[in-house]
């Protein structure tokens, strides 16, 4: 590993001041970053470490909670408000990493966490999002565990997050500060696709920092449920997920909520799927209904064209979950 300057700033503005520095990364549980650069896939000369800011804290705000960036993955998926109101998120969560991995990932950096694609971690190949411009070796490769939606042809690599896929599902809004600047990103707008720039993978700027993320009251909580499908039940990440939620009366669905992981660039929400739904009777007629329509113009390849319709079963189990199909 080469050498790094290690920066523990006692407050906010000063961890700012500190990131805007060539060179300089921000450090929170260090579960994706430490690995990355024992790899040499990222380099970073100083570490912004994040570890003494107040901003842990998983508290009620308004009507819905307020979760701090550096809020540890088990605090938050064993916290009475997330269990209680949003248990979505708990399960997505629980269904990441290994309890080890959750006890030091933090919320902040699971939201920016790099793709676990193997040619992004193989300097021995090309990889567009490594080093722009030099190629895609995943194109011509062994493809099973890449993205079927949301992909260019200068990246198909999957976005490995569980929580941003429940995120997602429960309209979640990251906030940053930046200097005095702060800004409110939905969720949805956090992550961006691949197109010519993979090396671009969200909206923030160099520097700008997560501080917390809010989740407002949800119509979709009391009917909801996380399925991850996955090559073993510990430790591996999903072949492909779903977020669902139902909001239901007088017997008829009133609105959903269809997020997937494992099959695309980026958290991928579903309107098709939603809208599918709407005014129907939950039941397996309608989850087959929201399935068929949830993966518009999918780009599978030769080892990974299973996962079109794993991810239509994922959809309808998930839904039936949510309903209380066991």
């Amino acid at each position: 590993m080469k050498p790094v300057m290690f920066v523990r700033p006692a407050d906010t503005r000063a961890a700012i001041a500190a990131a805007a520095t060539a060179g300089a990364s921000f450090h929170g549980g260090g579960t994706t970053l430490v690995d990355l650069m024992r790899l040499e896939v990222m380099t970073p000369t100083t570490l912004v470490d994040l570890g003494r800011l107040p901003l842990t804290a998983i508290e009620r705000h308004g009507d819905g909670i307020r979760i701090g960036a550096m809020a540890r993955n088990s605090d938050v998926a064993t916290h009475a408000l997330v269990v209680q109101h949003y248990p979505l998120l708990a399960e997505a969560i629980a269904a990441g990493a290994s309890q080890q991995i959750r006890n030091m990932a933090t919320v902040g950096g699971n939201l920016l966490q790099r793709t676990r694609c193997p040619y992004f971690r193989d300097l021995g190949v090309a990889c567009n999002k490594r080093v722009p411009g030099a190629g895609c070796a995943a194109q011509g490769g062994f493809t099973r565990s890449h993205a079927i939606l949301g992909t260019s042809a200068s990246c198909i690599a999957t976005h490995p997050s569980d929580m941003c896929v429940a995120l997602v599902a429960l309209d979640a809004v990251v906030h940053t500060r930046s200097g005095d600047r702060t800004r409110k990103i939905p969720i949805g707008e956090l992550h961006t696709l691949p197109g010519d720039h993979p090396e671009i993978e969200n909206v923030l700027e160099p520097g700008e920092l997560i501080t917390h993320v809010d989740l407002p009251p949800s119509p979709f909580a009391g009917h909801a449920s996380y399925v991850k499908v996955r090559d073993r039940a510990a430790f591996a990440f999903a072949l492909a997920s779903a977020a669902v939620g139902l909001d239901v009366a007088d017997g008829r669905i009133r609105g959903a909520r269809v997020a997937l992981g494992g099959v695309a660039t980026k958290p991928w929400r579903s309107v098709e799927a939603e809208q599918a739904v709407v005014g129907q009777p939950p039941g397996r007629q309608a989850f087959e209904r929201a399935a068929a329509a949830a993966l518009v113009d999918p780009k599978p390849r030769r080892d990974n064209a299973f996962k079109v319709g794993l991810a239509q079963r994922t959809i309808v189990r998930a839904l039936e979950l949510a309903w209380g199909v066991s």
